[in-house]
């Protein structure tokens, strides 16, 4: 039997306590493996930069802290979805780094934990935005984006931003609120009575019908529409 390769992880923390922590947690699991652990967002490109040119395999996921020094997470997390698309961010983040948090989701992270996160949690966030999910609690992202919905500029930023959905059926609309809402596959499945896979699925159409990068995009889109 062929054992599954693990999900390489790189932590991103300028407090060496907090990556040895999460070292810890991730050390338990049996599908995440801590590959690299970096102190700044410089740090971060100057490493993916020497494995890409010794053509080793990058980390698939990196837990990025957003507020270090040198370089910060924010402008790390836009340098390396330029450079490198297919590595996924979970941005770390407090309750009094909303603005930051959202700025994080802009620039394309796929999700933010709390630092205070639990092992399981933790593993369960690495896990889902592998899969190509994206790790939004319905609480925090409700309080992040409602704080953005009235400095999103004119009303003709907003018109512009709601006539990208007019191409949607209804389900799609049903389904982007639920998204925007913070709720995962499984949750969207379970409040409009289909399979999983069926809303993974819709997600993905939704997407690509749209021309938008991930449901973290999806979301900050919706907001920007006042939908």
């Amino acid at each position: 039997m062929i054992e599954k390769q693990k999900i390489r992880v790189m932590l991103v923390d300028d407090q060496k306590a907090i990556r040895y922590g999460f070292t810890m947690l991730i050390s338990k699991s049996a599908t995440c493996s801590v590959v690299a652990t970096c102190e700044n967002g410089q740090k971060v490109l100057d490493t993916l930069a020497q494995l890409a040119e010794r053509r080793e395999p990058l980390p698939e996921v990196i837990i990025m802290d957003i507020r270090m020094p040198v370089m910060d997470g924010i402008a790390a997390t836009k340098e390396i979805k330029t450079r490198y698309p297919h590595v996924q961010i979970l941005a770390l983040t407090t309750y009094d780094q909303d603005d930051y948090a959202f700025k994080m989701l802009s620039a394309g992270a796929s999700g933010f934990l709390l630092k205070d996160v639990r092992g399981p949690q933790l593993i369960a966030a690495i896990e889902a935005i592998h899969a190509g999910d994206a790790v939004l609690t319905p609480r925090i992202t409700g309080k992040i984006l409602a704080r953005h919905v009235t400095n999103l500029g004119t009303s003709e930023d907003v018109q512009a931003a709601r006539a990208q959905f007019d191409a949607l059926t209804e389900r799609e609309i049903e389904i982007v609120t639920l998204v925007a809402a913070g709720l995962n596959n499984t949750e969207i499945a379970e409040k409009l009575y289909i399979e999983p896979d069926s809303a993974k699925k819709a997600v993905s159409r939704i997407l690509t019908k749209l021309g938008m990068r991930d449901r973290v995009q999806l979301a900050i889109q919706w907001t920007k529409a006042g939908l």
